[in-house]
């Protein structure tokens, strides 16, 4: 992969609003298991709640596509070179099962609610807890670079070079 010096102002935007979108559709998955069942059993589920959480779901799945595709042509900055070896470790695996759960989240819902798959759906609500844990681990090393290490390396998701 090739590296770059920081991110780009679409990396940067793609990086926010994905994250906007997952706290939206994470704030409105009240009622998504019954909403689901009314549609696994042929009936129109009630409420605005399915209809934002689904669309949103397949808005961000376009949005990790684009920022995947993106990734690829500009490239990404080098790892940090502060911190310990296991913390570069770390975070290069996080990285990554984020942006595996990026892509099987929307696909696991989209699973469920368009193509029947119940299986989907449970499978989805897990791999929202565990993309959960990683973007909470995620904001809590950023800070950690910011507040105790000062290495400015979330400075590299803030502005763009």
């Amino acid at each position: 992969m090739r590296t770059s010096r920081g991110y780009n102002l679409a990396q940067i935007a793609l990086h926010w609003a994905i994250l906007l979108f997952f706290m939206v559709n994470y704030l409105v998955s009240d009622g998504m298991a019954t909403a689901l069942r009314a549609v696994l059993n042929g009936a129109t589920p009630a409420g605005l709640t399915p209809v934002v959480h689904v669309w949103t779901g397949v808005a961000m799945l376009v949005l990790v596509l684009l920022r995947i595709a993106i990734r690829l042509i500009a490239g990404v900055p080098a790892e940090s070179a502060s911190g310990m070896p296991w913390m570069r470790v770390a975070a290069r695996y996080s990285h990554l099962g984020m942006y595996v759960l990026m892509l099987a989240v929307p696909m696991l819902g989209a699973s469920a609610w368009f193509l029947g798959f119940a299986w989907a759906g449970g499978l989805h609500e897990l791999a929202v807890n565990i993309m959960l844990l990683l973007i909470l681990l995620h904001a809590a090393s950023a800070l950690f670079h910011q507040l105790v290490l000062k290495d400015g390396l979330m400075n590299r998701m803030l502005r763009p070079s």
